[in-house]
């Protein structure tokens, strides 16, 4: 993987160093560590320089980003991908039911990491998995990936400063309240290695904002809206609330209409991470769950 930036010093940035202008930009440590050991990775004006150097008004400065390795311990796997958007930073994939996002143990060769890297080999490219917004086995729906240590920088700074905007669909039991935010700690389960579960003693900050769409046959369809980020917060905070989603294997174990977790990733909002584009991407609800909703 190749990727060239080019940037045009201003009068403001008379005298900074290459080093924190790039710094100011969102690069890494790391990134700028890469930088420095890559043969004509940082030009000023056509010439190869150190970090360290000073800039001046009307310097042209070109940064070159060479990763040559791809990911270790991901198998190559023939996988038809369904992508949402894809351009020189950044690929948003709408990720299928069962299927985990990266390998483990009893998961070495299905997973959506093994699909990306059959693709980008198959392009004759190398390929590092940098996966942005994690989504459980059974979720479905809308997953960013960074096709670079850039882009990863930045769309990582974003994740923590709440920039990037998720927007969930959920089936649940019961009639739900109109709209509300739960606000609610979350820790695991005492016992238990994957349950999580309320807890205002032990448990880390977690919000949800949530609005009923639609009601029907005791169901509701839900919208929601994660402030945080914590493993299974969606589900751990509708069980809380009373209204836990159809198909949960571990909060709610009902499989009358689906057979998987009915929760999909719908809408990412978020701008990108090179050009500052505002970005609105869709995933498609999945058959299963509009089923389900029949």
């Amino acid at each position: 993987m190749e990727r060239r930036f080019h940037y045009l010093i201003t009068e403001d940035q008379e005298g900074t160093t290459i080093y924190d202008y790039l710094r100011s930009l969102g690069y890494s440590r790391g990134l700028l560590l890469q930088l420095k050991r890559t043969e004509q990775g940082i030009l000023r004006n056509g010439e190869s320089v150190y970090g360290s150097c000073r800039l001046h008004a009307g310097d042209s400065l070109d940064i070159h980003l060479v990763e040559e390795k791809s990911s270790e311990k991901i198998p190559a796997t023939p996988m038809k991908l369904n992508i949402l958007y894809e351009d020189e930073d950044i690929l948003v994939l709408n990720k299928p039911a069962d299927m985990p996002i990266h390998p483990s143990m009893g998961n070495y060769r299905n997973t959506l990491a093994n699909g990306v890297a059959y693709y980008f080999q198959s392009q004759g490219e190398s390929f590092i998995y940098r996966c942005i917004n994690r989504l459980d086995r059974d979720t479905t729906g809308a997953l960013i990936l960074a096709k670079h240590a850039y882009s990863a920088a930045l769309l990582s700074s974003a994740m923590q400063k709440r920039q990037i905007h998720r927007t969930y669909l959920a089936l649940v039991q019961g009639i739900c309240p109109e709209k509300g935010l739960i606000d609610a700690p979350i820790s695991r389960k005492e016992g238990s290695v994957i349950e999580r579960e309320v807890n205002f003693q032990t448990g880390s900050d977690a919000r949800t904002h949530f609005q009923r769409l639609d009601t029907r046959n005791g169901l509701s369809l839900v919208q929601l809206c994660l402030e945080t980020g914590r493993t299974h917060q969606i589900r751990v905070h509708m069980k809380y609330l009373g209204y836990p989603l159809l198909g949960d294997y571990l909060y709610n174990p009902d499989y009358s209409r689906i057979s998987r977790v009915s929760l999909h990733s719908y809408q990412l909002d978020f701008s990108h991470p090179v050009t500052g584009e505002a970005l609105c991407l869709q995933a498609p609800v999945p058959e299963d769950f509009q089923k389900a909703w029949e």
